[in-house]
């Protein structure tokens, strides 16, 4: 499945070419247009990544041996490595890149988070919370307001050997990386005070 957020080009029609099915969502951004592909899914997992993201091939059945080793785990997640870019700095930086989000989002989160790029979920956990997650501000940061609703009573695993194929290209828009981080703030800052990192890690111990 294929959401089509107000593309201008003829993304539609290739995605429709191939095969796949699209759907379209008139505005409200990347919270909207996931809110409305998970809404669509019809089947027990929803696998997503961005239209820049490079999967290798075996991508779907790491998923799904994932969810086999882990039944406890309402999503999955994993890491990324770079496409593009200077070969030399590809690794150190994917590194730099992923180790902050996943780092200092753990902390706030009180568990893992998603990773827009690279997860995987079921549709039953989704729909447990596709009522309450912020689809429609445009600002929000999808995959961490989908994790913050998602946790901590609910499990999300980070599974090597998920790798995922994503583009450098977020590091050298020095003004589009500081909009990412606002965009992080805001969607942490928009559930305080009841979800305070402190009050999320007590319900974590708790479980």
């Amino acid at each position: 499945m294929v959401v089509d957020n107000g593309s201008s080009d003829h993304s539609a029609q290739v995605a429709r070419d191939a095969g796949a099915r699209v759907v379209f969502v008139d505005g409200g951004g990347i919270p909207a247009a996931s809110a409305a592909g998970y809404d669509a899914a019809s089947y027990d997992v929803i696998a997503r990544l961005d239209a820049d993201c490079l999967p290798g091939p075996a991508w779907l059945e790491r998923v799904a041996a994932a969810f086999a080793a882990h039944p406890d785990a309402v999503a999955v997640t994993g890491g990324a490595h770079f496409i593009d870019g200077p070969k030399r700095l590809r690794q150190p930086l994917a590194a730099f890149y992923l180790g902050a989000y996943f780092g200092t989002v753990y902390l706030a989160l009180a568990h893992i988070p998603l990773f827009g790029s690279n997860f995987a979920l079921r549709r039953d956990a989704w729909e447990s919370v596709s009522g309450a997650v912020h689809r429609g501000d445009a600002f929000v940061h999808d995959d961490m307001d989908l994790s913050l609703h998602l946790g901590p009573e609910r499990r999300i695993r980070y599974v090597r050997g998920l790798g995922m194929g994503i583009s450098m290209r977020p590091l050298f828009d020095a003004s589009g990386f500081a909009t990412r981080i606002r965009r992080g703030f805001h969607s942490l800052t928009i559930h305080w005070p009841h979800e305070f990192p402190w009050l999320r890690w007590a319900r974590r111990l708790r479980r």
